[in-house]
């Protein structure tokens, strides 16, 4: 009798204590942020109990993605719809929420410098939902503190101008093998189309596979493939509050997740194992990693499992970057012929019509520099940061307190008329024949001691594609194409890229 009464008690104290911890963290901690931030004047859309705002985002996001856009470069509602609407209604710094905790969406330029650019460590970078890390590991994208400046010193080592100058000709070598195929297509009809999103995937995959492996998009496709097919699973995640524990839970999602993530590990343990045994010093991310690992102390050496993240973070990151940037550039050009005509006859005249593009020829492409600075601002590869504040923060004239998520709208900033005039929705690369001076207006790399290590590998990459692919080839878009630009980790073409070719 005396159990039966303590086990009576101990249950209704057991869910008394987690009713008591539901109402403090479901209602209590949320209502007390809530007032602070309307305190200080920044509103946003009514928070719901459990989900807070994430259910509403994803019903905008839904109903955004439902159709395509007319053919304009008018986007943003269609990419981040969630931050375009209430934006509309709030202002361009407002409060939502994911789940109970609070995001501050930051749409003004000095305020986004300020996050960015902060080296005190305030803004800390997002802790991501454990079903999402698994496209990245624990690279240096996701990577904290020592670790992180670790990483980030091989990174730097690896995609520095010097190491990316000695790569140029595997671009130029990737880019022939492409364009020779493009070519057979135009000896069969003196007009053809190409889905070239799913061309310069390809393209930019064999670069990365070279710089990671120094092997061949051949050797490292199925990692491509399946790091493809896991990109969608990581975008749901990360639209969905995660349920501590979920991910060990045998739904058909996870399952998939969890073959992929082991197929991918398994594929990268094959080809360091292969091309790793013994470093030759080539220069390519696996021997830079493995000189390193020689270098330090036995505690600070990188392990196997930290190489396999490291691996794909620059598989992903290095072929997305680039393709999305080659993609869409082309996109625009085939819309713009008077800008495709330019930056022709000014290939012509730098590099010759015959010549392998040369990294000294590169740097006098300045229509060419114009032309991508204005395609990464209007279709930037990343089109939102993401931070935290890991404590109490003063930012610009708000208290902003510790554990709030920092939602930077890189793609609605890059947009904004009040930074870049009443043509900021027009392609217009003259805007870039100075250098800006507001860096928190295009941060397409982000900005700061966070930001993107890969630039001049992407810079030199598409450069020395688009050069050889102008002086082969006019180009115009096709009635195929249906103008759909979707965030999907980065900013994707939804049916793909559809161009008409003519050889010249």
């Amino acid at each position: 009798m005396h159990l039966s009464l303590f086990l009576t008690y101990f249950f209704v104290s057991l869910l008394f204590f987690l009713l008591l911890k539901s109402i403090y963290s479901f209602i209590w901690v949320p209502y007390r942020l809530q007032a602070q931030f309307i305190r200080q004047g920044l509103r946003g859309p009514p928070r719901r109990l459990i989900n807070g705002n994430a259910g509403d985002a994803r019903e905008l996001i839904a109903k955004a993605q439902a159709d395509p856009l007319p053919l304009g470069h008018d986007i943003v509602r269609r990419v981040i719809p969630q931050y375009y609407h209430w934006s509309k209604i709030y202002g361009k710094t407002f409060i939502y929420w994911f789940g109970t905790t609070p995001r501050l969406a930051i749409g003004e330029s000095e305020l986004i410098k300020e996050v960015l650019m902060n080296s005190g460590g305030a803004f800390e970078k997002l802790t991501m939902n454990p079903l999402s890390r698994q496209l990245l590991g624990n690279g240096v994208v996701n990577l904290k503190g020592e670790k992180w400046a670790q990483h980030r010193k091989i990174a730097n080592s690896v995609l520095n101008m010097e190491r990316v100058k000695g790569w140029v000709p595997w671009i130029v070598d990737s880019c022939e093998k492409m364009l020779e195929r493009w070519e057979r297509e135009g000896e069969k009809a003196r007009e053809f189309e190409l889905e070239v999103f799913g061309e310069l995937q390809n393209l930019t995959s064999d670069v990365i596979s070279k710089a990671a492996f120094g092997s061949s998009y051949e050797e490292g496709k199925l990692v491509f493939q399946l790091q493809g097919q896991q990109t969608y699973l990581v975008s749901q995640a990360l639209r969905t509050l995660y349920i501590p524990g979920f991910r060990f839970l045998p739904t058909k999602k996870n399952i998939m997740r969890w073959k992929l993530d082991t197929k991918i590990r398994d594929s990268l343990r094959k080809l360091i194992q292969k091309n790793g045994e013994v470093s030759r010093n080539s220069g390519n991310l696996l021997d830079v990693m493995i000189l390193a690992n020689k270098n330090e102390a036995e505690g600070e050496r990188i392990g196997n499992d930290e190489m396999i993240d490291e691996c794909k973070t620059f598989h992903f990151a290095g072929k997305e970057t680039s393709a999305n940037l080659l993609t869409w550039t082309l996109l625009l050009l085939a819309m713009h012929p008077e800008w495709q005509r330019k930056a022709r006859e000014e290939v012509l005249s730098v590099c010759g019509p015959l010549e392998p593009p040369s990294i000294e020829s590169l740097n006098h492409l300045k229509t060419v520099g114009m032309i991508l600075n204005e395609t990464l601002r209007l279709y930037p590869p990343a089109v939102m940061l993401m931070r935290e504040t890991c404590k109490d923060v003063k930012l610009g004239n708000f208290d902003v307190p510790a554990g709030t998520q920092i939602y930077l709208p890189m793609i609605a900033v890059h947009h904004d008329p009040d930074l870049w005039g009443e043509d900021a929705g027009e392609f217009n690369p003259l805007r870039f024949s100075d250098a800006r001076k507001n860096l928190g207006a295009f941060f397409p790399f982000g900005l700061g001691p966070r930001a993107c290590a890969g630039p001049n590998l992407s810079l030199v990459e598409s450069k020395i594609a688009l050069s050889m692919i102008l002086r082969r080839f006019s180009f115009s878009v096709s009635p195929a194409y249906a103008h759909a630009p979707m965030f999907v980790i980065t900013l994707y073409p939804q049916y793909g890229v559809h161009v008409l070719f003519q050889k010249i």
